[in-house]
């Protein structure tokens, strides 16, 4: 960080930076940026580089897409930095990225609903714990 940068700029750079790893969720994006030549520079591979202090826990809760913190560990590879810029590499990915998606959701949905249903099946009395509260001890 810059001494000189205002709060503003900050701000600012934060917001871009931000986006940008964002951006790295999408194979097509990085089959781009692999296919423009970005991937190739040194500069580019170093600002790459610098991005990884996205993954400390008080910058990762900002993204909405914390896969891209998964390629963005890739594309500190130069293999997977070349890989990529075969678009059938970034096809294979986005599908199994849309895959993961779709069964990450079902699931979801299914352990959401599974309290809701054990909830309504369950005796009152269960459910408020009078059946489970333990007995004090008969008087003699």
């Amino acid at each position: 960080m810059n001494a000189k940068e205002t709060d503003e700029q900050q701000k600012l750079r934060f917001q871009i930076e931000l986006e940008f790893v964002q951006c790295l969720a999408n194979p097509n994006y990085l089959n781009f940026l692999a296919q423009r030549g970005y991937l190739k520079e040194k500069a580019f591979v170093n600002y790459l580089n610098y991005l990884q202090y996205w993954k400390k826990p008080e910058y990762s809760r900002y993204l909405k897409y914390p896969m891209c913190l998964y390629f963005l560990e890739l594309l500190q590879y130069e293999h997977f930095r070349r890989e990529i810029s075969n678009a059938q590499c970034a096809k294979f990915i986005e599908d199994q990225q849309l895959l993961h998606w779709q069964h990450y959701t079902r699931k979801r949905m299914r352990l959401l609903q599974q309290p809701a249903a054990e909830a309504t099946a369950a005796p009152p009395s269960a459910t408020t714990g009078a059946a489970a509260a333990p007995q004090a001890p008969a008087q003699k």
